[in-house]
C-alpha cells in the first residue's frame, strides 16, 4: 500500500522529523494529567491516525519511547519535545499538533478529560467538553 505523507513535522532542534498523511480521523484537546506533564501546557492538542499513516523521515535512533510497544509517547532525546503517542493498543497514534510544520486540514473539535484539568486553566470556547474519553468511532 502506498501512502501520501503531505504533512511534515519535527522536534525543537530538528533531530527528529516525522510524514504523515492529512488524514486524521479526529482532532482534540486532551486534558489530562499525563498530557499537561508532557507538553507542560494545560493541554495537548492531538490528531489521531492509524499508525501506518506516520514514518519517522529522520532521527529514529534519536526517539525516547516512554511506554511499552502497546502504547507510548515518542520524544526527542535531545530537546525533549513530544511528538506523538502510540495509543490503541499500537493501532494508532496522536500527532502533538504542535510539533506539525504544514498545516493540517483538521481542527479539534473537543475537549477531553477535563475531570483532571488544571485548577488554574479556564476552557472559554463553544467547543464540547467530556470528563473522560468520548467514542471517537
Amino acid at each position: 500500500m502506498t501512502v501520501d505523507y503531505p504533512l511534515r513535522g519535527s522536534c525543537l532542534c530538528g533531530r527528529v522529523a516525522y510524514e504523515v498523511a492529512d488524514a486524521f480521523k479526529y482532532a482534540m484537546n486532551c486534558h489530562c494529567s499525563q498530557c499537561r506533564r508532557s507538553t507542560g501546557s494545560a493541554f495537548k492538542p492531538l490528531a489521531g491516525t492509524k499508525v501506518s499513516r506516520l514514518a519517522i523521515t529522520i532521527g529514529d535512533g534519536e526517539l525516547l519511547r516512554y511506554g511499552d510497544e502497546h502504547g507510548y509517547d515518542a520524544h526527542c532525546r535531545s530537546c525533549g519535545s513530544l511528538l506523538y503517542s502510540l495509543v490503541g493498543n499500537g493501532q494508532y497514534v496522536h500527532v502533538a499538533m504542535g510539533t506539525l510544520i504544514d498545516e493540517p486540514s483538521v481542527r479539534p473539535t473537543m475537549h477531553i478529560v477535563v475531570g483532571s484539568k488544571a485548577p488554574w486553566f479556564e476552557i472559554t470556547d463553544a467547543m464540547p467538553q467530556f470528563d473522560g474519553f468520548p467514542d471517537h468511532g
